[in-house]
């Protein structure tokens, strides 16, 4: 599986971006997905997970109402959609694919098979 992160960008504080993975091979939906995010200067962190079949959903508190994880297994594809964006939100954003949603939420790194290679977020105050 390789995946293919976009749809980062500029945007001012309040504002939205969804930003869409995109997977190669037949074997995507039967992977766990998430988002994980990494700031300047620090570590990455976990932001969001979905199950294989998109029932389950888990977040980071600190993005928890504010954005979605969806995805659409016919497309391959998953997606983050990030509403009323705060400047703490810019990172570069990764896609993540594991056999284990507990893995994703855990961040385990040992388990996640597959990474995106990132796309950029700009919150601007």
């Amino acid at each position: 599986v390789q995946l293919q992160a976009c749809g980062g960008g500029l945007v001012q504080a309040g504002g939205s971006l969804r930003l869409s993975c995109a997977a190669s091979g037949r074997t995507f939906s039967s992977y766990a997905m998430g988002w994980f995010r990494q700031a300047p200067g620090k570590e990455r962190e976990f932001v969001a997970a979905i199950s294989w079949s998109g029932g389950s959903t888990y977040y980071a508190d600190s993005v928890k109402g504010r954005f979605t994880i969806s995805r659409d297994n016919a497309k391959n594809t998953v997606y983050l959609q990030m509403n009323s964006l705060k400047p703490e939100d810019t990172a570069v954003y990764y896609c993540a694919a594991a056999l284990s949603f507990g893995a994703l939420v855990r961040g385990d790194g040992m388990s996640i098979h597959y990474w995106g290679q990132g796309t950029l977020v700009t919150v601007s105050s």
